[in-house]
């Protein structure tokens, strides 16, 4: 049915691997369809707390199960296309996918968060999306050393009350500088960044920060699932 795919001819199949997810569809003893637990365009809900900031009193019940595993959203590819095509990057990666199924897979322009889908085939393909209240840049560059030089000149020229999501490896640079930072993780285990990433984000919101800045991350692994979200959650606005 129609309200199950969104109005689409495709629908997306998952199993989760959370053991209250697998006994809830199992005590339903009903194939399930439903949304994420997010509200639309909002960064994402990594806890019950989240859930309970967007949702209360619009759903009957949350089932606090703890936090989420990952973080980010899963892996969405179109098996109806040959070859496949990665419709959003999530923890499973385009290289383990490719491993598995001795097939490449096509990353579309639209699975890095560069451009719009003329159809959004699955959440997160058109428009601002995981994003902020506040203002949002992104900083790329091509060595840290570039990128937080960047961040500082942005700093300077935006006057604005601003925070910078940064990670474990440039924290010090900014306290140098005096400047207000939050660490997303490290970079040398980047499922830490996407872990922490939508609660993050929220924190900026708590601290009713006008500017966030966040640093950039090479589009590998789960790398390009965070790039993904940070394009988007940006709307566009890179530096």
């Amino acid at each position: 049915p129609y309200s199950v795919t969104g109005g689409l001819e495709t629908v997306a199949v998952r199993m989760p691997a959370h053991p209250v997810a697998l006994n809830l569809i199992e005590e339903s003893g009903a194939p399930i369809a439903a949304p994420s637990a997010n509200l639309s365009g909002r960064p994402s809900p990594t806890n019950a707390m989240h859930v309970i900031t967007d949702l209360l009193n619009k759903v009957d019940v949350i089932i606090d199960s703890g936090e989420t595993f990952f973080g980010v959203e899963s892996t969405i590819i179109d098996v109806t296309r040959e070859p496949p095509i990665l419709l959003r990057p999530g923890p499973f990666t385009v290289e383990e996918l490719q491993e598995k199924i001795g097939i490449r897979v096509e990353v579309p322009k639209v699975a890095r968060g560069i451009s719009e889908a003329e159809k959004a085939l699955a959440p997160g393909m058109k428009y601002r999306h995981y994003a902020p209240k506040a203002r949002m840049i992104l900083v790329t560059g091509k060595s840290l050393e570039e990128i937080v030089g960047k961040v500082v000149a942005v700093l300077k020229r935006e006057r604005a009350k601003s925070i910078v999501l940064a990670t474990e490896e440039t924290m010090k640079y900014y306290a140098q500088e005096k400047i207000d930072a939050i660490s997303l993780g490290t970079r040398k285990n980047l499922y830490s960044v996407a872990k922490n990433l939508y609660s993050k984000l929220r924190e900026c919101d708590e601290k009713e920060v006008e500017l966030i800045i966040c640093e950039s991350f090479e589009e590998r692994g789960i790398g390009l699932a965070i790039m993904n979200r940070l394009r988007k959650a940006s709307g566009g606005k890179i530096v």
